[in-house]
């Protein structure tokens, strides 16, 4: 009697009137109850959970240069991280660098890879059998209440499973690829805008000192024209000249302050950030485009990803051919009615493809299908005319700028020589002035070239993916798939 009480008095009432359940099922109830909380748990525990995600009330510039990330993480297995050094001039490979691991907008652009991984898992999953129950408790005449319970799967569903689970799983590649792309031009650009500011910075200094020997002469001149020694004929030609200087220190200024802009902004820092830049080393010049056209397709991401998205849309044609057939669920189906009598036995549920075919989600998806096709041939043809047309550029530049740089080399010559002729009484004033200027005016156009020069060769660089790191054109899948 003292366990039946340990049950309470309802059970011990219970257990009293059924000495047969009393034997094999002491305190059944609570076991019952604590079976159904543990089946509760158990289906409860694998539900997501709400977290919240505040937006931020403040920007995340940052206000000086070591407050980036500079961590590089290692491109090849086994291989160790390095960090880049905030010490020195910085090279433009390490801006580009930094840009990739800072740039706001790559940060956004990198919640794509997170919403396709998403669709790769709810791809992956089949829908949740039907399972309904109905009960209808005795009112009048009869023996026992009736009750009725089924189960169906949607077997279309299963039918589709592979070509689904293997379009999201392209769709995902197709989405690292783009972003593998989308960092790559990044880099590219913010190694442009350091080459563009390294260039930019020396013209700007060769400018200043020019308009420095014309503000000079020019005092000099008005000084001889107030003594009455120079007419006022000798000023405007000097006037002009420092007219000019001045404008073009101001557009080159206001160059620079935007490029400076554009730069920090790729970088996530403040407006106002200035750091050192490096004289720029780019890669040398392939000798010949034909066989990295030829690797083309299989080098630059933002290619492959176009071929990975065709591949999705191949199966999205598969799928919605396979969605035509009728609909199909299956399943079984258990009843009693009013008279104690049981029935159990298969049901099956069939569409009648009167009116809906899936015409329209096939037409979609082909047409989506050779669309991407059709991108995929222009891009490629893009791309293959761009690099023709740089190298063509590359090869007219690099002879402009040995060009120039030889007249630079010889008006330095002549200003030298100049110098040494004014020392000696030779030569007067305003024809120093003049060797000195043609010959800062010399650098500066050989410095445009070389900008020039070196945008050209990033852009081939961009345009061929040379440089290009493939570790990540790889499906990040659990299941590496090609991209052929």
């Amino acid at each position: 009697m003292s366990r039946i009480g340990d049950c309470g008095p309802t059970a011990a009432r219970w257990l009293r009137n059924s000495p047969r359940r009393a034997q094999g099922a002491p305190c059944a109830r609570r076991s019952v109850a604590r079976w159904a909380a543990w089946a509760a748990a158990a289906l409860l525990g694998g539900c997501a959970t709400y977290h919240a995600l505040p937006l931020a009330r403040t920007p995340n510039l940052s206000p000086r240069l070591s407050g980036l990330r500079t961590e590089v993480p290692a491109l090849r297995a086994g291989a160790a991280a390095r960090r880049i050094d905030l010490g020195k001039p910085l090279s433009i490979d390490d801006i580009g660098m930094l840009a990739v691991l800072n740039d706001p907008a790559l940060r956004a652009e990198r919640g794509y890879l997170g919403l396709a991984q998403a669709a790769l898992l709810q791809a992956s999953l089949l829908p949740n059998p039907l399972a309904s129950v109905t009960f209808e408790p005795l009112l009048s005449n009869g023996v026992s209440p009736s009750w009725s319970a089924s189960l169906t799967e949607d077997v279309g569903a299963i039918l589709t499973y592979h070509t689904r689970v293997k379009s999201a799983r392209f769709a995902l590649g197709e989405v690292n690829a783009d972003l593998l792309w989308r960092e790559w031009q990044v880099a590219q650009q913010a190694r442009a805008l350091a080459v563009d500011l390294y260039w930019g910075g020396r013209s700007i200094a060769l400018a200043r000192r020019e308009l420095g020997l014309l503000n000079g002469e020019v005092r000099a001149v008005r000084v001889a024209t107030e003594a009455g020694n120079l007419d006022l004929a000798a000023l405007a030609p000097l006037l002009a000249a420092r007219s000019s200087a001045q404008q073009f220190l101001a557009g080159a200024g206001l160059r620079q302050l935007q490029q400076w802009q554009a730069l920090d902004a790729l970088l996530g820092l403040d407006p106002r950030v200035r750091f050192g830049i490096a004289p720029p080393v780019l890669a040398p010049v392939p000798a010949s485009l034909r066989p990295l056209l030829a690797r083309l397709p299989a080098r630059r991401p933002d290619l492959v990803a176009l071929r990975l998205g065709y591949r999705s849309a191949d199966e999205n044609v598969r799928t919605a051919i396979i969605g035509q057939f009728p609909a199909l669920v299956l399943g079984g189906q258990w009843d009693q009615d009013n008279t104690n009598t049981r029935n159990a036995g298969p049901t099956a549920a069939v569409g009648l493809p009167i009116f809906d075919r899936n015409q329209g989600q096939i037409a979609a998806a082909r047409a989506t299908r050779r669309l991407l096709h059709e991108q995929y041939q222009s891009r490629l043809d893009q791309a293959a005319g761009t690099a023709r047309g740089l190298f063509a550029r590359i090869r007219q530049l690099t002879e402009d700028v040995d060009q120039a740089r030889g007249a630079a080399r010889a008006a330095e010559s002549l200003s030298r020589v100049a110098q040494e002729a004014f020392v000696e009484d030779i030569l007067d004033e305003r024809g120093l002035v003049d060797y000195e200027t043609t010959a800062l005016q010399r650098g500066i156009e050989a410095n445009a070239l070389e900008r020039s020069l070196a945008e050209a060769r990033i852009a081939l660089t961009v345009d061929l993916g040379i440089g290009l790191p493939q570790t990540r054109v790889a499906l990040p899948a659990h299941r590496r798939t090609s991209a052929r």
